[in-house]
């Protein structure tokens, strides 16, 4: 086990909270596998959002999977139907891969993911989450020695998650975020999936405007994209808006 990946672990064992956690993982996650995009999604609890982290890629990507590739990934279908980590190579061959729909349609040829490999969080006996690697044109596929480290790794994870959720900690203790009334308006309407043109047609104002709103944002909430700072509002937390 290299020193990265004890490091990595012991950071994920003594998080305090799911967010910690993630941010943790995301912190070091990339380099140890090689990757130039990667993200962790963990399912919310009855009447609760989940929880998704995302590097090196677009928020197009979301929706994309979620509508499109999602049905399609012969990984994650392996992955959900055994519990185990699996990179591409494990299901296709080389040149199977490159014809497959996945790659075809979306994974390969918009996104740039040459090769990919996906990690179960697991509880109770069911998948509760997964992890998620892509490497881009011109790098090595993941190897077995990725897939062990990977296995360990989401282990600590699915431990760490039933140890929190058995503590009533999945999410953060409420806390005060001071947004404006402009700015929960505008985090709103990126909630709904308006684009930043769209917004700024509807409350009237520029696109500019809005951009420099989203900004102030996500530096208030400690994040780099739209769809964490959707997730961030929607974790159980109070939002308290101040006057402009």
């Amino acid at each position: 086990m290299s020193d990265t990946l004890a490091a990595l672990i012991e950071k994920v064992t003594n998080a305090s909270s799911v967010n910690q956690l993630c941010g943790h993982y995301m912190d070091a996650a990339g380099k140890l596998f090689g990757s130039q995009h990667w993200g962790i999604y963990i399912h919310g609890l009855v009447g609760q959002q989940g929880t998704i982290y995302l590097k090196g890629l677009p928020d197009s990507f979301i929706d994309y999977y979620s509508t499109v590739g999602a049905a399609i990934d012969k990984v994650m279908e392996y992955v959900v139907s055994h519990h185990a980590p699996a990179h591409e190579q494990l299901i296709f061959t080389e040149v199977a891969w490159k014809q497959s729909e996945l790659y075809q349609i979306g994974c390969g040829k918009i996104y740039d993911h040459e090769h990919i490999m996906t990690g179960p969080i697991v509880g109770e006996g069911r998948l509760i989450g997964t992890v998620q690697f892509a490497r881009t044109s011109g790098t090595p596929a993941y190897n077995t020695q990725d897939l062990l480290q990977l296995s360990a790794i989401c282990a600590h994870i699915s431990a760490k998650l039933a140890l929190l959720r058995s503590e009533n900690e999945l999410f953060l203790p409420k806390i005060e975020i001071c947004l404006t009334a402009r700015e929960l308006q505008i985090a709103a309407l990126v909630g709904k999936g308006l684009t930043n043109a769209e917004i700024a047609g509807q409350l009237w104002i520029s696109q500019n405007t809005v951009k420099q709103t989203l900004k102030r944002i996500f530096r208030k909430l400690d994040v780099s994209a739209r769809a964490e700072m959707v997730a961030r509002l929607q974790l159980g937390r109070d939002v308290i808006p101040i006057q402009n």
